[in-house]
């Protein structure tokens, strides 16, 4: 049987560098400052650093030149360009050649040449000829081993073995013994290499190069080419070292096969690089050498860049690995996200995930609602965010105070320091620091002795990182050059000192940044063909200087207290709905509201005020929702009563057609609840079982609301918020119409809290699925981002609820009614509320215990003791009093089949 598996060894050669994790890219985990490709021989962009593909691949319009086309451009004696000697070799065809050769072309471009290019270069034309000829065949047979339990599948169908061996060989000897010109002579040698390799017949590979290419005292990419064939065919041989050498002398000296002779350098010997270094002569080919040594193994090339100093210190190649130094830095110390909320460092318990809940709870990982895309976390975040979230994490961090607390040497944004992460977590590392020096000290040293103005740009961009502004800007004006990726760098790290080293954006710098640097904010608009189909890009755009500013000038703003401004850096109005916590909403409503905008505010932040309908009933909306979770009804009635414009909880629906992803707004149907109208009465309801899935017909059961006309079938929010001023002044009176009003508010109260089935009804959401309204966060912080608003969409946090609120209700209803079945299920209602003040303890009394700590389990068993200790001490209270004063009610004897966690209860 076929076994169509490559190797794994072989996959490594060309995925050592990239993360085993298929959703992970950490080439879109930094924001690209300091542009790679400025190095001036682009036949090293495939080495320049990439931890996502094997070979870097983002050569930005700078395709690596062919040394083929080169030479036969040059061949031709420039009459033709670089694009038309390609079509020429690689595309035009071998009748349109003979039709040439006829003196009949019929060819656009071989018609421009006329017939008598043919006359002038006949030995030229009568190869390309025979090279198009043998073109199709020219691939190895593939011929698997008896014993070999992995393959690259089938061969083609077409190889070397598919023309007669001969009669190909006869007729390559003969027109190399015919030709004159020594160029295209030894192009027939080249073909005999590689006719005889692809055959496998090794030895007559050897044998043709040294009787048909060396002869011929022509060291030019012919040379090179018939010499990569060579290395093949020595390869086939297992004679590895040679085959490696040689190898090594194609990488060397072409342009276009560096990448195809690294690997096949990989392939031949295990110890390559090591073993070339022993045999290197020159100086040359020991600075090559050490590039490959200390690309190979890039932990520490300063060493290595030390000793190709000493040979070259104009070295190109000494360029890629200080380039690639340089971007090994750059992602350590400027990472597109900054996880360091509490919210994000600290544990959370969600409804579903413990023994006190029906079987069908929904236990459905907490997640922002509608988001396009899934954010760019690096591998290591991913794997720590994983086990956080399959065993419920860890505290980390402070879990009080305030941004205003912060040292001013806590982010990049802050003039004192840039922060970094490494791959083992985040903050300082020592290390990084001295490899961060040690490079200074190195490309300070190079700079005075090269006269490439790119050490120049290096050593600008390391003092940047080091905060160094002034020096960094001072270095820039210095710098006298007319490359222009040279002048383009200059410009960016210009802007990027500039605006970093500022202490606070008001005003007048704001002016400035739109005078100055409005090209870098404003975006351009792209017009789209409608037609086109859309390509998916499952990361976004690579991060770039305008994301890395947006993010510097988003920090500055946090840290001045202008949070509305800092959080419409990096969203938009509508990303509100997804966590709104009132002192958020409030600054992005303050700034929504302050006249006389800058040219800054109006053009680059106000912009972010999207299109939610009414942006006055949008935030009308939001404080009405929230003074309804602190049961005052009528300061919500206040909001909602301005809030009658809300055109819906703003959602896109994705789609996707012929033409690619359709994205239009989503347009709420009659009678679908859209933030506002169209609600049930069943909110005043109660379980009847715990099922958030299932519609609320079958998960709720209404109350008797005869009592009660203005409770009607289906209200919008304004509705809702009247009748519960009415029943708030029904419930102050004595009978037992006041006890039921009492408890119908308690009911609305826990039904719309992180434990009800209308959860989402108090927090801009359209059902009980998503976002963190069923989270129990363990902070205090009223807003608990710390850094910036960027990972906003990711960060649930929705204001905790406060169970007490509905308990003051019930405790009204026990008080006031004389009927045992409203008294049974208005307990059964305070203690399914206690929970919910316990769930609060919990999150907030989280240990953290090292998953390394050899006593895990002990310590972890006692703490859960601690914690069952506390549950059932503090927060059983109404369970206790159902089980000792109603265990004969009807109430109680339903909810011991109906409710899992209650029955659980019982038999404790």
């Amino acid at each position: 049987m076929k076994k169509y598996i490559l190797s794994l060894a072989v996959l490594s050669l060309f995925y050592t560098k990239s993360d085993a994790c298929a959703w992970s890219d950490p080439d879109y985990e930094y924001f690209n400052l300091f542009t790679q490709s400025i190095i001036k021989d682009k036949s090293y962009l495939p080495f320049l650093l990439t931890y996502s593909n094997r070979f870097y691949g983002d050569y930005k319009g700078n395709p690596i030149p062919d040394d083929n086309i080169e030479t036969w451009k040059k061949f031709f004696n420039n009459q033709l360009n670089y694009s038309e000697t390609e079509n020429l070799v690689y595309k035009i065809s071998m009748n349109d050649l003979n039709a040439l050769k006829n003196g009949t072309p019929t060819n656009p471009l071989l018609q421009k040449l006329g017939t008598g290019f043919y006359q002038k270069y006949k030995e030229g034309i009568d190869y390309l000829i025979e090279a198009k000829y043998l073109e199709p065949y020219m691939s190895i047979n593939y011929v698997e081993s008896p014993d070999s339990f992995y393959s690259n599948g089938p061969s083609k169908e077409q190889n070397a073995t598919s023309i007669d061996y001969a009669k190909t060989v006869n007729a390559l000897t003969s027109l190399y013994n015919a030709t004159r010109n020594p160029e295209i002579k030894q192009r027939y040698g080249y073909q005999l290499v590689r006719f005889n390799h692809y055959t496998r017949n090794y030895d007559a590979a050897l044998e043709a190069f040294k009787t048909y290419i060396e002869p011929i005292k022509q060291k030019g990419t012919v040379y090179f080419m018939a010499l990569d064939q060579l290395a093949g065919a020595q390869r086939g041989k297992e004679m590895n070292a040679d085959a490696n050498w040689n190898f090594f002398q194609v990488f060397m000296n072409s342009k276009d096969r560096k990448e195809s002779a690294f690997i096949s350098m990989k392939l031949s010997d295990t110890a390559s690089f090591s073993n070339i270094m022993k045999r290197a002569g020159t100086s040359d080919e020991k600075n090559m050498a050490y590039f490959l040594l200390g690309y190979e193994g890039f932990t520490d090339p300063i060493p290595l860049m030390e000793k190709m100093y000493e040979i070259n210190p104009d070295s190109e190649i000494l360029k890629v690995m200080a380039v690639r130094s340089i971007n090994e830095l750059e992602r350590s110390y400027l990472p597109i996200y900054y996880y360091t909320s509490d919210t994000s460092d600290n544990v959370y318990i969600q409804k579903g995930n413990t023994d006190d809940h029906n079987e069908t709870s929904t236990n459905t990982k907490a997640k922002p609602a509608e988001v396009k895309k899934e954010e760019k976390l690096s591998f290591w975040q991913k794997i720590v965010r994983f086990f956080k979230n399959l065993f419920g994490g860890s505290k980390s961090g402070s879990a009080n105070g305030d941004k205003n607390d912060q040292s001013d040497d806590e982010l990049l944004n802050n003039p004192d320091r840039i922060p970094f992460y490494t791959k083992s977590g985040y903050g300082y590392d020592e290390k990084t620091k001295d490899y961060l020096n040690e490079l200074e000290k190195f490309t300070e040293k190079t700079k005075k002795v090269s006269k490439d103005e790119y050490w120049q740009i290096a050593d600008a961009y390391l003092k940047f990182l080091k905060k160094d502004y002034k020096g960094s800007s001072e270095i820039l004006e210095d710098i006298k050059t007319a490359n222009p990726e040279y002048l383009e760098e200059i410009k960016r790290m210009k802007v990027l000192n500039d605006i970093v080293s500022h202490p606070k954006i008001d005003s007048e710098f704001e002016d400035h940044l739109m005078k100055d640097y409005a090209e870098y904010f404003v975006k351009k608009e792209v017009k789209k063909d409608s037609t086109a189909v859309a390509d998916y890009d499952y990361y976004g755009e690579t991060p770039s200087t305008a994301d890395f500013l947006k993010d510097v000038l988003a920090n500055r703003y946090f840290l001045q207290g202008e949070d509305g401004k800092s959080f419409l850096m990096n969203n938009k109005l509508s990303d509100l709905q997804y966590n709104p916590n009132s002192s958020l909403v409030k600054s992005v409503e303050d700034f929504y509201k302050k006249p006389n905008k800058t040219q800054f505010e109006q053009q680059i932040i106000a912009k972010n005020m999207d299109n939610v309908g009414n942006i006055d009933a949008f935030f009308s909306m939001i404080y009405g929702d929230r003074a309804m979770k602190q049961a005052d009804f009528e300061k919500a009635k206040s909001y909602y009563e301005k809030a009658q414009g809300f055109a819906g909880i703003p959602r896109m629906n994705y789609d996707w057609t012929d033409k690619g992803e359709k994205i239009t707004p989503k347009q709420y149907a009659a009678g679908e609840y859209n933030g506002f109208r169209d609600i049930s009465n069943l909110v005043f309801g109660h379980n009847v079982w715990e099922s958030f899935g299932s519609p609320e017909t079958e998960s709720m059961e209404a109350e008797d609301y005869s009592a009660f006309p203005f409770i009607k079938a289906s209200m919008n929010k304004l509705e809702l918020a009247d009748a519960l001023i009415q029943l708030k002044k029904i419930g102050n009176g004595t009978d037992e119409k006041a006890a039921k009003a009492n408890q119908l508010i308690g009911n609305l109260l826990y039904n719309t809290s992180s434990l009800g089935y209308y959860r989402q009804l108090f927090v801009m959401d359209i059902d009980n699925t998503n976002g963190g309204k069923y989270d129990f966060w363990n902070t205090d912080r009223k807003n608990p981002y710390k850094y910036y608003y960027k990972n906003f969409l990711y960060t649930t946090y929705v204001e905790p609820d406060n169970f007490d609120l509905a308990i003051n209700y019930y405790q009204k209803t026990l008080k006031l009614s004389k009927d045992k079945e409203q008294r049974a299920r208005a307990l059964f209602q305070m203690a399914s509320a206690e929970q919910g003040k316990y769930y609060q303890y919990e999150a907030k009394n989280a240990v953290n215990i090292s998953y390394s700590d050899p006593q895990y389990s002990e310590k972890e068993q006692a703490h859960q003791t601690e914690l069952d200790n506390i549950r059932n001490q503090k927060y059983r209270t109404y369970f206790a009093l159902l089980k000792s004063q109603y265990a004969d009610s009807e109430t109680m004897k339903g909810l011991a089949g109906s409710c899992s966690y209650f029955g659980y209860f019982l038999k404790r």
